[in-house]
């Protein structure tokens, strides 16, 4: 009976969402209502975010069993969002989403964010990180004539984790031969063993089916527990003091825990927090997302799916640990290069060589080809961490060309965020004592 009263309610209460260009001077608005469930929020800011599309404000409210959220957006440009056929791609993207992760029509796949990928084959890396790893994978690659035509690659906290996506060389297609598999697994496995790594190295290959590749690599880097930090004797410990996040939290009267985050503003951020929070299995029932010139604030009323807020100290100390490690791992350090040229086998293989016998270490590298061209993005240091000396980045761009390889930005000459107390701290009070969405759409009128 509860069943079929829920699919009832599902089918009287259909998702709605609203585009609107002139309720704010300088944002497009999103207004997204539905019937709520665990992970629609994250199926909505993954839209969204895949979209490139920047989350200047957002506020969340899912009491009750509906969800009802705001989001201000804007381009890459800082514009509104005016062309017709983008805004009707928003809001089909957006109902497919909801639909399907709310039961209104049969998901295909039982994970979210599993999608088909039949052209090519998912490699999954984690280990520890260190200076060429990068090229030794690349490289590995190349000599089993695997082509990389996608690829994301981060480290933190001494660990690194990659999803790439290679094809056959040969037949431009998914890799299926067994034994070319195994191979694969057993060279790429050899090579992320580190001689002093205490932690287990990790090669998983899959075809044709692959989850959303940057929620994958915040579960890869979960699971390989990046969020405990870590110190080696030579190498550039993380940024302390003001550039590093302020993660808070506090119980208020049993019903809640407020989760309070304040960190340098930078794309994809609120995806980031969301999906750690919703792959730790905490639901956010209110919330609110307001971005500055240099940082970012968010406030969220977190519970466990069990309806339980944090409850002992272990649990929130991981709960933090865990939550800075998700707004550093893409945070963007060191040099941007940008590579664009012709696509061959062994491209990405000769690049990261040059880079290693150069002394560079990739920080962060987004791999990308479309068309026979490639455009791969690299975030460079030296190997103690330190910016990289103008000189050499000469040396390497004259040896893969001028016009190929070109410097984007320095993010280490980035402003620091300054040195005082949030004052925003429980910006919505008392709001949700109600639990009303009068009080909390009143509120959003006077933001």
């Amino acid at each position: 009976m509860d069943d079929e009263f829920a699919k009832l309610v599902r089918r009287v209460n259909q998702p709605r969402v609203v585009i609107d260009n002139n309720a704010c001077e300088d944002a497009t608005v999103i207004q997204v209502d539905s019937v709520n469930k665990h992970g629609i929020l994250l199926e909505v800011v993954q839209v969204l975010t895949d979209m490139n599309l920047t989350i200047t404000k957002a506020y969340i409210s899912s009491d009750g069993g509906w969800f009802m959220d705001v989001f201000n957006v804007v381009d890459n440009d800082g514009n509104k969002i005016r062309d017709k056929e983008v805004m009707d791609y928003i809001q089909s993207s957006v109902l497919q989403r909801i639909e399907t992760s709310a039961g209104f029509v049969p998901s295909r796949r039982g994970s979210v964010g599993v999608m088909p990928a039949e052209e090519h084959t998912s490699i999954e890396l984690a280990g520890t990180d260190r200076p060429g790893l990068l090229s030794e994978v690349c490289a590995v690659l190349a000599d089993l004539h695997c082509n990389v035509v996608n690829a994301e690659i981060w480290t933190h906290n001494a660990r690194a984790a990659a999803v790439v996506h290679v094809t056959d060389d040969s037949m431009s297609c998914a890799i299926s031969d067994p034994k070319c598999l195994s191979m694969i697994k057993e060279l790429l496995c050899n090579v992320l063993k580190g001689s002093d790594d205490l932690k287990t190295a990790k090669t998983t290959l899959s075809a044709p089916g692959v989850m959303h590749r940057e929620r994958r690599l915040h579960q890869i880097m979960f699971a390989d527990r990046d969020y405990e930090r870590v110190e080696k004797a030579g190498v550039r410990a993380v940024e302390e003091g003001s550039s590093r996040p302020q993660v808070t939290l506090l119980n208020i009267e049993k019903d809640y825990t407020v989760v309070t985050m304040r960190s340098k503003d930078r794309p994809k951020l609120l995806f980031d927090i969301v999906c750690t929070l919703t792959d730790m299995q905490y639901v956010v029932f209110h919330g609110m997302v307001n971005t500055g010139r240099i940082e970012a604030y968010q406030e969220f009323y977190i519970r466990h799916v069990d309806g339980l807020p944090i409850s002992s100290e272990a649990e929130r100390v991981r709960v933090i640990q865990c939550l800075e490690a998700a707004i550093e791992r893409r945070a963007s350090e060191g040099l941007e290069l940008e590579l664009c040229t012709d696509d061959r086998l062994g491209l990405l293989s000769d690049i990261t060589r040059i880079f290693r016998e150069n002394s560079l270490c990739i920080r962060r590298a987004l791999i990308s080809t479309k068309g026979g061209k490639a455009k791969d993005t690299f975030y460079v240091t030296d190997v103690t961490g330190n910016p990289v000396d103008p000189k050499i980045i000469d040396s390497i761009r004259a040896q893969i060309g001028h016009t190929a390889l070109q410097v984007k930005c320095n993010s280490s000459l980035a402003p620091k965020l300054p040195h005082q107390e949030t004052t925003m701290g429980h910006f919505f009070g008392n709001l949700f004592k109600a639990r009303t969405f009068q009080n909390f759409k009143l509120i959003r009128s006077y933001s």
